[in-house]
């Protein structure tokens, strides 16, 4: 038999990691902002053209490499991290496995140019498709400047992989936060197509999280600080008002790495237990300091998943920590049954004098009086109240005749007791008969049987189908609100909003022009409350940047989903007869009344052969 396994060639070689390494732009982008962070780099600009797809550009004022440094960067397994196995346990740095560059060239055209403070000239080195095509010296300042052009131009099929434009340019910007999360002490900005998404200063964690998310972060912030043997902890949790009902502001950081950990999200969610509302999830910025010998990060391509040596333990004293943090700052409610709440000294009697007691004394009265005079002329006190004559026992009643007589005035509201356990035909009308179970299903009579129907989801679908109607063909009343309704959004979120302007004026919404970091709101939909405007916004960016479509009716459909899920009545709502017998009626005025937008079951039909069943 002759011989089959042979090695690969480099190219081909470079191409599986490529896979491995780099799924997506928002890969290349993590990978160059982190090689520009282990280079101490104290400024990093960050440049995309159409969702990296076109263009990623990367330059940092970092140490910057020599040329021979600069030609080994891109060979596989060449890495300055490390030398021998037992470096693995050790690692303070972000790259280490020296797949990175060598993955990047082998699917891109790369431009580097770079230059060590020491040298006067720097080196320029152009790859494309994992060939090297030119080394020369060239003129540049201090640090390193990565172009990677046309990624994936030489693997269509990975290339039509790619999601649109939006969802990619969601993925580069989580990638972003995240590296400016973990190092506030660096500054960093984000161009896309020319237009600035971030500019961050170098500042602290508090500072960092403000300029990312909003101005009104700030005042959402509980600060979580603990130090034990095992781990240093520092950072913040969200308070518990301001719980969202997405996973968006989630960030782990172990050594400055952003990593996932779905054990230590339970930590933190469990020390929130009896203070989030239903299917809310908290926001928390935790920076754990831990040994480099008590962690494993060399157990995934994207080193976002590492292993620890007793994550029992780091469980307990994260859960603690947060716990603790949130009843220290009385964000959480603290039962002492041993503390007299009387003695709690209010804080604006704090530090004012004690005041002398006035006492009143009636210097007049004389308790010998009665048995010298009599009880005529007798004194009375102002203090003692008179004495009723007990032959005066008929005034007792007068008042109470005096009621008699004047309640033929008035009407009595009665009950008419009956021996009827339902009402007749006649006297509930014509309509169809319901009511409620449970506050959660509408309950009503037909011909074969009885009708249950999900009040959630029948709302959900008569919105959703009115609201599709609203977007495509008829505009739907709005509300004026007497004072604008200022709201806050991060720079992408507004950019997204803005894409989405005309959708939403559709359905009932006005803005005027945005300030900053706020979009004001002056009319609303009919259909909802001023309070619910917020989470209804909050809700709709959310599913725009985790599913953005990519045609015009996916973009519709996804809008009317979103908004109608938020402004469905739900589950525990108490409903009117007019309000049941309503919802019945437009739900089966709808084009699809069996199944909501979430193709859920809307209602079930129990037949008289199905309840005759249960008898037997």
């Amino acid at each position: 038999m002759s011989d089959i396994i042979q090695l690969l060639p480099d190219n081909v070689a470079n191409q599986i990691a490529a896979g491995e390494v780099i799924q997506r732009p928002a890969s290349v982008v993590k990978e160059l902002l982190e090689n520009s962070i282990d280079a101490q780099s104290t400024s990093v600009h960050l440049m995309v053209k159409d969702a990296g797809k076109t263009l990623i550009q990367v330059v940092d004022n970092g140490s910057g490499m020599s040329v021979t440094d600069a030609r080994l960067s891109f060979e596989r397994h060449a890495t300055s991290k490390i030398k021998t196995a037992k470096d693995l346990f050790s690692l303070q740095t972000k790259g280490f496995r020296g797949e990175a560059l060598a993955s990047i060239a082998a699917i891109s055209q790369v431009e580097l140019k770079t230059k060590p403070e020491a040298d006067e000239v720097g080196t320029q080195l152009k790859i494309s498709g994992g060939e090297v095509e030119s080394q020369e010296a060239c003129v540049t300042s201090r640090g390193t400047a990565f172009k990677v052009k046309n990624l994936f131009f030489n693997i269509p099929a990975r290339r039509n992989f790619l999601k649109s434009d939006a969802v990619e340019t969601r993925h580069i910007i989580d990638e972003f936060q995240r590296v400016a999360l973990a190092h506030p002490n660096v500054s960093f900005s984000f161009h896309h197509n020319s237009s600035e998404l971030f500019q961050l200063p170098a500042t602290n964690l508090r500072q960092r999280i403000v300029n990312i998310f909003g101005g009104k972060t700030n005042e959402k912030l509980v600060p979580v600080q603990e130090e034990t043997e095992i781990a240093k902890i520092e950072g913040f949790v969200g308070k518990p008002e301001f719980a969202k009902r997405t996973k968006g502001e989630q960030f782990f950081f172990v050594n400055n790495r952003f990593i996932k950990s779905n054990y230590l999200n339970h930590a933190v969610k469990s020390s929130f237990e009896g203070l989030l509302k239903d299917k809310a999830y908290p926001s928390y910025f935790l920076c754990l300091k831990i040994d480099p010998k008590r962690i494993d990060i060399n157990i995934h391509p994207t080193k976002t998943e590492i292993k620890f040596d007793d994550e029992h333990a780091l469980y307990s004293i994260l859960r603690s920590s947060v716990k603790h943090s949130l009843g220290q700052f009385n964000i959480s409610p603290v039962l002492d049954f041993q503390k007299d709440s009387g003695l709690d000294t209010p804080y604006d009697l704090e530090h004012k004098p004690a005041q002398t007691p006035k006492i009143d004394v009636d210097r007049n009265f004389n308790p010998f009086e009665k048995e010298s005079r009599g009880n005529a002329g007798l004194a009375q006190p102002e203090f003692r109240q008179k004495q009723s004559n007990p032959g005066d026992w008929k005034e007792l009643y007068a008042d109470l005749e005096r009621k008699e007589h004047s309640s033929e005035n008035f009407e009595i509201e009665s009950e008419q007791v009956s021996g009827k356990l339902f009402s007749s035909q006649e006297e509930m009308g014509d309509g169809p008969k319901t009511f409620q179970l449970h506050r959660k299903y509408i309950i009503s009579s037909i011909k074969t049987g009885m009708l249950a129907i999900n009040q959630n989801r029948a709302h959900f679908r008569i919105l959703y189908e009115r609201l599709l109607k609203n977007i495509t063909d008829e505009p739907a009343l709005s509300q004026q609100l007497l004072f604008p309704l200022k709201l806050t959004f991060s720079k992408p979120d507004l950019e997204l909003l803005e894409r989405m302007s005309d959708s939403l004026l559709q359905t009932g919404f006005l803005f005027e022009e945005k300030e900053k970091d706020e979009i004001h709101i002056t009319g609303i939909p009919t259909s909802i409350a001023e309070s619910e405007v917020e989470q209804l916004m909050t809700e709709l960016l959310s599913n725009f940047e985790n599913q953005v479509p990519n045609s015009g009716f996916e973009k519709t459909d996804l809008m009317a989903r979103s908004l109608a899920k938020g402004m469905a009545i739900k589950s525990g709502s108490q409903l009117k007869a007019s309000e049941q017998v309503a919802i019945l009626n437009e739900l089966f005025a709808c084009k699809e009344p069996k199944l909501s937008p979430s193709n859920q079951k809307i209602y079930v039909i129990l037949t008289a052969e199905d309840l005759d069943k249960k008898f037997d």
